[in-house]
């Protein structure tokens, strides 16, 4: 053979893998993000998730492209839009709650879910355990049980005096129901009374307050579920109105409630990105056990304080992440 022949052979060898590396490098990857509440609603969220993907060489339009579909608070619209999202065959499934995420896995059991924030995925049934998920779901995990827990202790250090306390909860979230219990179980170590509430959507808001003033509730506390996440401004201003001291996650203080103490949702969604990054090279859900939040943070609304004639402690004062005044 020729010099030249051979030389030309190697030149064609090392030119295939390189434009194999190069098509692959330019390789748009289509995310799914089936969202249970809207747009604007979760912006923050989304743009966790976003910034989490930039950070990992994710560039959206160039070769990452997500494909949205939003429930608008209505979840007994998340199935239809799941499995919408399952016929697109993205390459991952990107979803956040425990409707969602339920929604997702019953979709497709081939396509890999990300769940970027579930409260407790293994108390309802949506993977069998933390360390190995099995099947097609990951994520980031929260403790929402734990952290209503929490919430009261916490509502019950700043008003010391309380013995009657609501509880806001999303009946329409399975979530509910494993978060209740543990507040039930903290109630009792604290000598209080519960008062569980349940609301679909913010038209029930105003009644579910005047259900508190009728059986006395002393405070509330708000549970984790999207829709209310959603409409934190919302309840934080009626709970204000209604002279009612609120404690739920962080938004409900941002948006005018007394206390907010929970997890910092923009910074779990983009802790999801990684995992996202990890299944589009390659790894499954399986072997990717679930990750906990990492960032909390107690928010205390000064404002609200004074507009209900509250004293707050010294010590939680103190240990607050956040002071509105």
């Amino acid at each position: 053979m020729k010099r030249r022949e051979v030389m030309a052979g190697l030149g064609a060898a090392v030119a295939w893998p390189m434009a194999t590396r190069a098509q692959q490098a330019s390789k748009v990857r289509r995310i799914g993000f089936l969202g249970a509440i809207s747009a604007s609603g979760y912006a923050s969220q989304v743009e966790g998730l976003r910034a989490g993907l930039r950070e990992l060489g994710y560039v959206d339009g160039e070769n990452m492209v997500i494909e949205f579909r939003w429930a608008e608070e209505k979840y007994d619209r998340l199935p239809e839009l799941a499995a919408d999202l399952a016929r697109l065959r993205v390459d991952v499934l990107v979803t956040h709650g425990t409707p969602g995420t339920v929604a997702a896995k019953r979709a497709t059991t081939t396509i890999p879910i990300v769940a970027a924030a579930v409260g407790d995925p293994v108390a309802t049934g949506i993977v069998t355990g933390l360390v190995q998920p099995g099947g097609n779901v990951t994520g980031v995990a929260i403790f929402s049980p734990e952290l209503g827990a929490k919430r009261l202790q916490v509502i019950k250090e700043a008003l010391p005096h309380l013995r009657r306390v609501a509880v806001l909860l999303n009946p329409d979230n399975a979530l509910g129901a494993k978060i209740l219990p543990a507040i039930e179980f903290a109630a009792r170590s604290l000598g209080v009374q519960l008062q569980p509430l349940t609301v679909r959507a913010p038209d029930e808001f105003e009644a579910a307050f005047s259900l508190m003033a009728n059986g006395h509730a002393e405070a509330v506390v708000v549970t984790d579920d999207g829709m209310l996440i959603a409409n934190a401004g919302t309840l934080g201003d009626i709970a204000t109105n209604q002279r009612v001291p609120a404690i739920g996650f962080t938004e409900l203080a941002q948006g005018g409630g007394l206390i907010g103490y929970g997890v910092n949702f923009p910074e779990t969604f983009r802790q999801a990105a990684t995992l996202v990054d990890k299944v589009l090279k390659g790894a499954k859900p399986a072997d990717l056990p679930f990750e906990q939040a990492t960032k909390f943070k107690t928010i205390v609304n000064l404002k609200a304080a004074k507009a209900l004639g509250i004293d707050l402690p010294t010590s939680l004062l103190l240990r607050a992440d956040e002071v509105i005044e």
